[in-house]
């Protein structure tokens, strides 16, 4: 069982940045494909950043584009949020995906999942 481990999340004022961390062992970094998606509270969850750790190319959804960075270094992950607001707020999962489905991804399409970190923002 890979265990991916998130840190970094908390309370953030509207407009602030924050940056989460995954702890991602070295084989699961062979996935090709790592990512985040969210999820809040009787909502689905969502996709917001997928990279491809051999070419470094990434992925965002248009809802996100311009305010997420996603990158990696050794054997953490990382997603920035700069010009937070309050609809992000919601847990953030750091995942495995499946590299066929790196540019836009579902749920269905990871294989392992961290444990969450609760990002809230607040005006």
């Amino acid at each position: 069982q890979v265990q991916l481990v998130e840190s970094g999340g908390g309370s953030v004022q509207t407009g602030g940045s924050l940056r989460l961390s995954c702890a991602v062992p070295d084989t699961t970094f062979s996935h090709n494909c790592m990512g985040w998606f969210r999820q809040d509270p009787g909502k689905e969850r969502e996709w917001v950043a997928t990279i491809q750790t051999m070419t470094g190319d990434t992925y965002f959804p248009d809802s996100v584009k311009g305010r997420l960075t996603i990158s990696r270094d050794m054997n953490t992950l990382y997603l920035r949020i700069d010009n937070v607001k309050p609809e992000d707020t919601a847990m953030y999962y750091c995942s495995a995906v499946r590299w066929q489905s790196c540019p836009n991804p579902t749920p269905g399409d990871v294989d392992y999942w961290g444990q969450g970190t609760q990002v809230t923002v607040s005006s």
